[in-house]
């Protein structure tokens, strides 16, 4: 049997706490997982006004991101999405559809597909992760952000 990693952290960790949540323990974490859910709202909201989904847009930054670091194959962008193989080749097709991403042949290995951003992938891309670290850096003050220090504000953060 097969897991993926979202299955093998679920099932690692889904034994009881040691001892009880404190009402301030629960407040802590009622509160972040509301912060947290008003961020992927906005996400969902901002690639909605730009004609994608949040899915697409997600598969599109883990893409971006790989591009600096490697190449991106149907299995790493289904890793850094938390989701099964069958649903990131689903994802593909659609932003394959609107012109965002293109499947190339695997250069080392014929039998992977490579997915690359199209220039107008590349062009949503980069204006909706502007957005979402802009919405990062305003909601800086509310809680901590791991990894905020890289997000900066100038030009040049973060490259």
């Amino acid at each position: 049997m097969i897991l993926n990693a979202a299955s093998k952290h679920t099932d690692q960790h889904a034994k009881m706490p040691k001892t009880p949540l404190s009402k301030k323990e629960f407040e802590t974490l009622s509160h972040f997982r509301y912060l947290l859910r008003r961020f992927l709202r906005f996400s969902e909201e901002v690639s909605r006004q730009h004609g994608i989904t949040h899915l697409q847009y997600q598969m599109m930054l883990q893409r971006a991101r790989l591009s600096r670091t490697g190449v991106g194959h149907r299995r790493r962008l289904a890793e850094r999405l938390q989701s099964h193989h069958h649903g990131v080749v689903s994802l593909v097709t659609r932003c394959e559809k609107l012109g965002l991403v293109q499947r190339r042949e695997g250069r080392s290995d014929r039998r992977e597909v490579e997915i690359h951003l199209t220039p107008k992938g590349n062009e949503l891309v980069a204006l909706l992760a502007g957005l979402h670290r802009d919405e990062l850096i305003r909601m800086q003050g509310i809680f901590r952000i791991p990894g905020s220090d890289d997000l900066g504000v100038g030009e040049d953060a973060g490259r």
